[in-house]
């Protein structure tokens, strides 16, 4: 819902993309995805700086570009910005990087598909070709959740791609936000004789999940993205012996190798060659996202890699508003 039917509005373009890697994805998910393309008032896209918006656990970046109520989505969000003065304008891409475990972490994987190269070699090209916009040292790209580590992970592995980024409330320090699920996983199923195979299958056959069923198809979706097992059932193995939830350390260290914590002690220096990069957190995050944040932002600090730290009186649901704060720090970065 418009907050202010007088602002001006841009334009949310829909176009598609038949990709070519993902044609290897071991769940099955479709190859043709869509992609929203937000541009802005009085412009076409040709010469603007370009943001990637990646979303968070159970959307797709389209979820985005819908309608929302007692509130704005991110177009209209954009607008408001945008004719505010308060950022330049930009073009935003909002691609659907759903699969059937629920989700995306943004990465290469062996069993989600090669999420990485979908944003860097098809869909951010294609936009770039489209629209006349972004190129070297104007593109970049942000989210929250998931699409916060998604954020966080390309600012890591791919600096001379993307030159901004913003996470809000990313997933990082591991051991706190998926570790304490593990016992709750071993009980969701204790029912099919451990059996994760039986417990998907009755996942996607149900006409109603619910809130819990969805955290554990996450935790198997996070198994699927950090440790996976081309040979099991969609990649899903756990990082914990069934019986007695202890850590299998050959498992647990293939999660923390993609944990943003410890990929900043190797990595965290080419994040220098970024523009702006902007990291919050809630200050009652109830994943314990918030010490993650803390650790990071205590690591770039002795790397000295410039970035804006900042924590926020809330906790991890329906934080958009923080957009306010980060969006116009990467358009301004991008388009100087």
């Amino acid at each position: 819902m418009r907050r202010d039917h007088a602002t001006p509005s841009g334009q949310v373009h829909r176009i598609w993309i038949d990709s070519d890697v993902l044609k290897s994805n071991l769940l099955g998910d479709p190859t043709r995805r869509i992609i929203d393309v937000y541009v802005p008032h009085g412009h076409d896209g040709r010469g603007l700086p370009l943001l990637v918006d990646v979303v968070g656990f159970t959307a797709g970046g389209p979820a985005h570009s819908n309608w929302k109520n007692f509130g704005e989505n991110l177009p209209e969000r954009l607008d408001r910005l945008i004719a505010s003065g308060e950022m330049p304008p930009v073009v935003v891409a909002l691609p659907d990087c759903f699969t059937k475990l629920g989700g995306n972490q943004y990465i290469n994987s062996a069993a989600m598909g090669r999420w990485a190269d979908f944003l860097l070699q098809e869909a951010v090209p294609l936009v770039e070709r489209t629209y006349a916009c972004g190129g070297s040292g104007k593109r970049g790209l942000f989210g929250k959740s998931s699409g916060g580590y998604g954020a966080i992970a390309h600012a890591l592995l791919y600096p001379d791609f993307w030159s901004a980024a913003a996470c809000h409330s990313g997933d990082m320090a591991f051991e706190l936000a998926y570790l304490p699920d593990m016992p709750g996983v071993l009980r969701a199923l204790k029912p099919f004789n451990n059996d994760i195979k039986a417990w998907l299958n009755d996942f996607f056959g149900k006409k109603k999940a619910s809130d819990k069923d969805i955290h554990v198809l996450m935790d198997f979706a996070m198994c699927a993205t950090y440790d996976p097992d081309p040979s099991a059932f969609m990649g899903v193995r756990l990082p914990v012996d069934v019986e007695t939830c202890a850590i299998i350390p050959e498992r647990w260290n293939n999660f923390l190798a993609w944990d943003p914590v410890v990929m900043a002690e190797t990595r965290g220096t080419g994040m220098k060659k970024l523009k702006a990069l902007y990291i919050d957190c809630g200050d009652v995050d109830q994943y314990n996202l918030v010490y993650g944040a803390r650790r990071l932002n205590r690591l770039l600090k002795r790397l000295d890699v410039p970035h804006i730290y900042e924590e926020f009186s809330d906790d991890h649901s329906s934080v958009d508003y923080r957009m306010d704060v980060s969006l116009p720090i990467l358009a301004k970065a991008l388009a100087g």
